[in-house]
């Protein structure tokens, strides 16, 4: 899970003085991704939630973000308000066992949604589901 700023018009820097917070990564308008690539038409900003493995639940990280408090949610309400900025809060879900209860579904308690709402953060879900397809009648004669 992490917090996503973009801006057409404010570099990071820009936008961790608005928001009085630095941000985890960053990229600015006109970097580039690899040598070859097209320069970014647009900054972005991002403050990280959770562990490194990325095993966490979002309803485990839930009180990360509003632990952040609402004086950042407030700020980001305002950048976004402004128009020089778009905010979303981020969930990256994998999905490894389908049978597995823990790894399905998403539970966003009012608190958060509280904080996304003064955030004006939209909520942005990417789903990845890793499932290996056998040839079901081959397992069905064996």
């Amino acid at each position: 899970m992490y917090l996503r700023v973009v801006s057409q018009s404010l570099q990071p820097e820009g936008m961790s003085k608005r928001l009085g917070v630095e941000p985890d990564e960053s990229t600015s308008i006109g970097s580039r991704r690899y040598p070859q690539s097209p320069p970014r038409s647009h900054a972005t900003w991002i403050r990280r939630v959770g562990a490194a493995g990325g095993c966490d639940r979002p309803e485990d990280l839930e009180q990360v973000v509003v632990g952040w408090g609402p004086d950042l949610a407030d700020a980001l309400g305002r950048l976004a308000d402004s128009g020089e900025a778009a905010v979303s809060l981020v969930i990256v879900q994998e999905i490894r066992d389908l049978d597995d209860p823990q790894q399905k579904g998403i539970f966003l308690g009012a608190d958060l949604l509280a904080w996304m709402g003064a955030a004006k953060a939209s909520l942005d879900i990417d789903q990845y589901i890793y499932h290996e397809c056998g040839d079901e009648a081959d397992n069905a004669i064996s």
